[in-house]
């Protein structure tokens, strides 16, 4: 069979078709940079593994309080060593990247306290948990200050600013790695290890929290190994390799961790107690296969820059730019292109292919949000999606995709919906 006869079935036109063949053509050695870091992430999770001697006896249910689960302790060992961390906490009862990110801040900071972001405001969701937005049981109510300096004009970190930001009531530092809903640049682990030495050259007590979100196994290196105290995640995005159902990680020092796990559960028990509930399969085997899931999702982000930049629209990164993490920004210039965007990811999906994507009101967010995801998780975005809010520059944010042939479908798609309702020409 021809390889276009089946994207006609599933509803791709021979000009997009033909338009996304030569952007392939022009993207094989981005394409084998992305499977050399997937081999070298492969082989440290494998070594992880067989150094923490995981067997099929560590994948046991346990109820309960989980008193003595030996296959739950021993996947945090597996998650610390891959993280290069001392210690690590990875449960099902968090729920996800935002709770993860909500432990870690209140396990570390005390009233009278102040938390400084060096990288302009946090993702939208953050901002009620800290207080920048007012809710309920917010650090703000906690009596916790919040600073934060902006990035300068090309994205790059305001070192004055921050030398500024930063006195004698800083006790914990957060950096998003990722964009968020935001089309600047996302930063490389690098450009992180940067930030953290000058912060910590100036005040050397001071904890630096990653969220590391959308970033993980996208480079040979993760924050803990440039000086993190800790990287915060979600197990529906890269780590759990869209198998894991639920759940969130924190990897870090051991006094940090200590301290989240007596967040999570209470002080006194710790990581002593969280039954794993039957899920440790899912843990195990999807860490496992993140790092080629991840390669894939890399893929079709920069399948998606490469095709929406040959038609003229803004992509950060582009193309050819080093990637920080999964998620690829297009800047559509309005409303009416993202929903056609999000239409056609959407009928991409193997789950809930003939729903359509409206704009509505999120918890969490300050504009109506737009959501595509026909997931085998609910919200994963390790799979196959996109959303953004309804907002200038009408940015929608592709991600995921478990293989890199759905995310080629996906992009082909959205491009397909836009050029049907004339808002792009090939």
């Amino acid at each position: 069979m021809e390889l276009y006869t089946i994207y006609q079935q599933l509803g791709v036109s021979r000009e997009v078709f033909d338009r996304g063949e030569a952007v392939l053509a022009r993207l094989a050695d981005r394409f084998l940079e992305i499977d050399r870091t997937a081999e070298i992430n492969q082989a440290k999770v494998l070594s992880a593994m067989q150094k923490n001697r995981v067997g099929a006896n560590h994948f046991a249910a346990t109820t309960g309080y989980g008193y003595d689960d030996d296959g739950r302790d021993r996947l945090e060992r597996v998650y610390a060593d891959v993280f290069h961390a001392p210690a690590a906490l990875v449960r099902p009862q968090i729920t996800c990247g935002t709770h993860a990110l909500a432990v870690a801040l209140s396990a570390s900071l005390l009233p009278g306290d102040e938390v400084l972001s060096p990288v302009g405001a946090p993702y939208d969701t953050l901002q009620e948990v800290i207080g920048i937005r007012p809710s309920p049981c917010s650090l703000a109510e906690y009596g916790v200050r919040y600073r934060q300096a902006d990035l300068t004009a090309d994205g790059g970190f305001d070192y004055p600013a921050i030398r500024d930001a930063i006195s004698s009531r800083t006790k914990l530092i957060t950096i998003q790695r990722s964009k968020g809903y935001a089309t600047r640049p996302s930063f490389s682990v690098e450009q992180i290890g940067e930030l953290i030495a000058f912060c910590k050259g100036m005040k050397p007590d001071v904890l630096v929290m990653v969220d590391n979100c959308y970033g993980e196994f996208v480079d040979v290196l993760e924050p803990t190994d440039v000086g993190a105290d800790m990287a915060v995640g979600s197990l529906i995005k890269n780590p759990g390799g869209g198998l894991a159902p639920i759940g969130g990680y924190i990897c870090g020092s051991r006094e940090c961790v200590d301290r989240c796990a007596y967040r999570l559960s209470a002080p006194g028990l710790g990581q002593e107690v969280g039954a794993n509930l039957g899920i440790l399969p899912a843990f195990y085997q999807g860490f496992f296969l993140a790092p080629t899931v991840v390669a894939g999702a890399l893929k079709g982000a920069v399948f998606a820059a490469g095709l929406y930049e040959s038609l003229g629209f803004r992509c950060v990164p582009g193309a050819e730019e080093k990637r920080c993490d999964i998620i690829q920004a297009v800047e559509l210039g309005s409303e009416a292109a993202m929903c056609a965007f999000c239409e056609g990811i959407q009928a991409a999906a193997p789950v809930d292919s003939f729903a359509a994507p409206i704009p509505g009101d999120m918890p969490g967010y300050d504009s109506q949000v737009i959501m595509a995801a026909g997931a085998f998780v609910q919200g994963s975005s390790i799979e196959l999606s996109a959303d953004g809010p309804i907002r200038p520059p009408y940015a929608v944010y592709f991600q995921g995709g478990l293989t890199w042939q759905h995310a080629k479908l996906g992009v082909l798609l959205s491009a397909q919906r836009m050029a049907d309702r004339g808002l792009l020409r090939l």
